[in-house]
């Protein structure tokens, strides 16, 4: 049985970050991926290849985005080797001051001070640069931005793309040559689906291939499912960590670790250590599945039904941000030409406290617009002519995260407001955008039926905190209770960021590794 000094569960952004640091600390590192490697030849063209797009392996669908439905919420988020960073939307917002300053984490730590050299790092690592060309979604934002008096508030966005010549093929420009080559962007706006053009700085092209280069091992379609404790009940002793094939035949497998760091997102980690606290971990915080948060999100989508469109389906999957106000935010989302699979999920989004009223507003819409709804549910060309509006605010609310006896995964609020799906800002800046391109906002059905959020961004359940009473892992992500286990995900967020965020999770793993010393040798 082979024997690690630390076992990492998961690739995404904290995974990625554990990977390369300890390597370079010294340390024999194993990440456990439950998804695919993916060359850029394996992306789908469009979302519409299911087998490709969508990871739901008892369906024989063993793509790299996944949606999870629960009762508070639905939840986008990424699988395989590189994690959420194989399907995002590219996107590095800096979180304003009140992230820094609110949340279970706000008093361990002057975070926005502390942070400032690690978010330079996370900025260097994923080669952020300005979008350098806005195209039709992102001049309508900003025409809108004109409309409402925010046209200062209007801004391209930073990104982790390489831009270069577009498909012109170099050798390493970020890494002094220790890093792969790589080819310029060529604004097909399909880098949600996968970037087939080698453009797109996902993580398996930075933090990953270069930790591989120190010795890191990735071990991908394996499922943890178990994590004991070797020896001493603090886990000094080290683990033992069980994982299962993801795809096919579930053969059980082990290896030992002096050292463990959960990095599956909030929807690996979070149900991981639920069910770990009932069996193998019984130390871990009450805490744990505690303060999840959606990021107050909205997700609107409008198609143009003018007779002759713009393109709405070329440029970077998101490249502006408009902030609509010091807690708001407003992003043009699009993909690439051919994916038009979200016309099957989505409905006019029509507001009412009651589902009911909400259903027959629908009809009601039919009966006042009939023919832009017509030509918006059987558009040609849907990618060409759709933008998502992706809206987010710092605002909290939060809930909490339970392992359920028919689903996987249950949820229940907790103090404050539930999320909700209908933001008034949000909806007001959809009719905005809605009467520039003769197009009716629509949402996911879930939404619409049942009132719950679609979220990307789903954070918290593992959150930092003063002691074991108020969170599950320390200000250095260590997990209390037991010796050498960190948490290094989404599901380490404490506060509502109000912004995409992965380069904070990157920045505070970074944060996190900056802790833990070099291997003695």
């Amino acid at each position: 049985m082979t024997q690690y000094d630390y076992v990492i569960i998961g690739s995404g952004f904290g995974g990625s970050v554990s990977a390369l640091r300890l390597s370079e600390k010294g340390y024999k590192v194993l990440v456990i991926e439950k998804g695919k490697w993916f060359k850029s030849e394996d992306f789908p063209k469009t979302n519409w290849e299911l087998k490709k797009w969508i990871w739901e392996p008892k369906f024989k669908l063993r793509g790299f985005f996944k949606m999870t439905f629960l009762n508070h919420v639905t939840v986008l988020s990424g699988v395989g080797v590189g994690g959420g960073s194989l399907t995002y939307a590219n996107t590095l917002p800096i979180p304003k001051q009140h992230f820094f300053t609110s949340g279970s984490w706000a008093t361990l730590n002057n975070w926005e001070e502390k942070l400032k050299p690690h978010y330079q790092t996370a900025y260097k690592m994923l080669g952020a640069a300005i979008n350098p060309k806005l195209l039709a979604s992102d001049l309508t934002v900003q025409e809108m931005a004109k409309d409402i008096g925010k046209e200062n508030h209007f801004e391209a966005a930073k990104v982790a793309v390489y831009f270069g010549e577009a498909g012109r093929k170099v050798e390493d420009p970020y890494f002094n040559g220790k890093g792969p080559d790589r080819t310029g962007c060529t604004h097909c706006g399909a880098c949600m689906t996968g970037c087939r053009y080698n453009a797109k700085n996902t993580l398996d092209k930075n933090y990953l291939y270069l930790a591989q280069q120190l010795g890191a091992e990735i071990l991908a379609e394996k499922e943890v499912f178990n994590v004991i404790v070797l020896g001493a009940e603090d886990g000094s002793d080290g683990y033992k960590i069980e994982f299962k094939s993801s795809i096919g035949k579930k053969k059980k497998e082990s290896i030992t670790s002096k050292g463990v760091i959960f990095s599956g997102g909030v929807v690996g980690t979070v149900p991981l250590l639920l069910k770990l606290k009932e069996n193998s971990l019984p130390n871990l915080s009450a805490y744990v599945g505690k303060n999840i948060r959606t990021n107050n999100e909205s997700l609107l989508v409008v198609t143009s039904t003018d007779k002759n469109p713009k393109d709405y389906s070329k440029g970077l999957a998101i490249g502006s941000i408009l902030h609509t106000d010091e807690n708001s935010h407003l992003e043009p989302v699009r993909y690439g030409e051919g994916s038009g699979f979200f016309r099957l999920l989505t409905m006019p989004l029509v507001y009412h406290k009651l589902a009911l009223f909400r259903f027959l507003g629908i009809f009601g819409l039919a009966l006042k617009k009939p023919l832009r709804l017509f030509k918006t549910i059987f558009a040609n060309n849907y990618a060409r002519r759709t933008t998502v509006l992706l809206f987010m605010q710092t605002l909290d609310s939060s809930l909490r995260l339970k392992l359920g006896k028919i689903t996987k995964m249950k949820t229940e609020q907790e103090d404050g407001l539930k999320p909700n799906a209908f933001i008034p800002e949000a909806l007001t800046l959809g009719k905005i955008f809605g009467k520039k391109v003769k197009g009716i906002p629509y949402a996911n059905f879930t939404d619409v039926l049942l009132g719950t959020p679609t979220t990307a961004h789903i954070l918290g359940g593992a959150v930092m905190g003063e002691n074991v009473s108020k969170g599950v892992i320390d200000r250095h992500c260590k997990v209390f209770g037991y010796k050498n286990m960190l948490v290094c995900d989404g599901s380490m967020i404490s506060a509502n960021p109000g912004v995409n965020p992965s380069l904070s999770i990157t920045a505070i793993s970074e944060y996190g590794m900056s802790k833990i010393p070099n291997k003695e040798s």
